[in-house]
């Protein structure tokens, strides 16, 4: 039914692993064979390429839907639709920044004391282009075919780069004056795809598949047993996703306690529960979370 394509590249490793645990395996017989498949009965065809063509051919209807970044679906001005965003990247969960950055000895602090004549370096020629027209500084933008920050200053005089943390661009000797586009990675789809209701629900649940499982990442389920005299002290301490779920124990000897909880915490809200009165305290990893 759907031909879905997935990016080759940085984020092809976490896209792979973010498949996997949502139970859509995908399989090829090498890792650099360009098609593949999914065990699914929605989806027929599978194909991995870079993310910088994923928005044009889904635009032009040669798959259905695909995965790629909010900043190529700006650079190529492709006609998509957006499913919704897959809070992912190469290294963690956060968004890449388009930022605009000068070499940090540079005595300039933001966009707006810029020169005419300014040379940019870059991978998103259009991106770039668009922004100086925007703030109204004509700059010269040469198309960058990677390491990029390495060719200022002797061939450009500032940079247009994707960062996550800041710290490539920190290393590399430079600072960053202004952030040009936050970019998430998202499930886009064809116009006419998500304009068919059977296509477009057979995408909608893949997308719940793919949200469930990363919103399972940042949590894990606490299961607790806690006598009568200590529930309240630890439903107190239970920074639960809904209200805990409370059962009373055969017998009416106590309660046994449930909730779902950031996992970031775990490590000190065990110890605390059980100071608390809370005993026969398990830690259970989540494969997905469906609201």
């Amino acid at each position: 039914m759907l031909r879905l394509v997935l990016p080759k590249g940085s984020l092809e490793r976490a896209t792979l692993d973010l498949f996997s645990s949502a139970d859509l395996g995908v399989e090829r017989s090498s890792d650099v064979d360009y098609r593949a498949k999914i065990d699914d009965p929605r989806i027929d065809e599978v194909r991995i390429l870079r993310p910088q063509e994923i928005p044009r051919y889904v635009a032009e209807g040669l798959f259905d839907f695909g995965i790629t970044g909010r900043d190529w679906i700006e650079e190529t001005d492709s006609d998509v639709v957006s499913l919704g965003e897959l809070h992912y990247s190469k290294a963690t969960s956060r968004p890449i920044k388009v930022v605009l950055a000068v070499p940090a000895t540079s005595p300039i602090v933001g966009a707006s004391e810029l020169k005419d004549g300014i040379r940019v370096s870059t991978e998103y020629p259009n991106l770039t282009a668009k922004y100086f027209e925007k703030i109204g500084v004509k700059a010269e933008v040469l198309l960058s075919y990677g390491a990029t920050e390495a060719k200022v200053p002797d061939i450009a005089d500032a940079v247009v780069e994707i960062t996550e943390t800041g710290r490539a661009i920190r290393a590399a000797g430079l600072k960053i004056l202004e952030t040009i586009l936050v970019s998430n990675t998202e499930l886009i789809a064809n116009p006419k795809s998500a304009m068919d209701p059977v296509k477009f629900h057979a995408m909608e649940q893949i997308l719940t598949l793919l949200t469930g499982t990363l919103a399972a990442r940042d949590s894990v389920l606490v299961k607790l047993n806690v006598g009568s005299g200590d529930l309240d002290k630890v439903i107190a301490e239970l920074p639960s996703m809904k209200s805990p779920t409370v059962s009373q124990l055969f017998g009416g000897e106590g309660f046994a306690v449930e909730a779902v909880v950031p996992r970031s915490i775990i490590n000190t809200l065990i110890p605390s529960l059980k100071d608390h009165g809370a005993s026969d305290i398990l830690e259970i990893p989540l494969s997905k979370i469906v609201p």
